[in-house]
C-alpha cells in the first residue's frame, strides 16, 4: 500500500486548480503525486491523508480526482478510481464525500 500525506509531502497550503494559477495546484499534484502511483501495474491501494493543511479549495480537489476521471476514465469506471485510494481526514471528514462527488461528476463534465 502506498501512502501520500499532502501537508507533509507536498505542501500545508494547497492552492487552485492549475499551474497557471500559482504554487501547489490540484493539477500539479494530480501529475507529481497522484498519476505516477495510479497508473503503475500495482492496483495497491493508496492511502491519502488530508490532515495537516490549511485547508482545500474546491478546486485543487476536483482537479486533483476528478482530473484522474478525465484523464483516465476511458479505462477505468469511477468506482475503480475512487476504490484505489482510502481517504483519510478527520479533521474535515467532509472533504473525502466531496472527493467521492468530484469524482463521480467529472465522468459526465468530460
Amino acid at each position: 500500500m502506498k501512502q501520500i500525506n499532502i501537508a507533509e509531502e507536498y505542501t500545508i497550503t494547497p492552492g487552485a486548480r492549475y499551474k497557471k494559477d500559482g504554487a501547489f495546484s490540484g493539477e500539479d499534484f494530480r501529475e507529481k503525486y497522484l498519476e505516477p502511483l495510479f497508473v503503475t501495474g500495482d492496483k495497491s491501494k493508496i492511502t491519502i491523508v488530508l490532515d495537516g493543511t490549511m485547508g482545500y479549495a474546491t478546486s485543487f480537489l476536483e482537479e486533483s480526482f476528478g482530473g484522474l476521471v478525465r484523464k483516465f476514465g476511458d479505462k477505468y469506471t469511477n468506482e475503480e478510481i475512487f476504490n484505489r485510494f482510502i481517504f483519510i481526514s478527520d479533521e474535515e471528514p467532509a472533504c473525502i464525500d466531496e472527493i467521492k462527488q468530484y469524482i463521480l461528476e467529472a465522468r459526465y463534465s468530460k
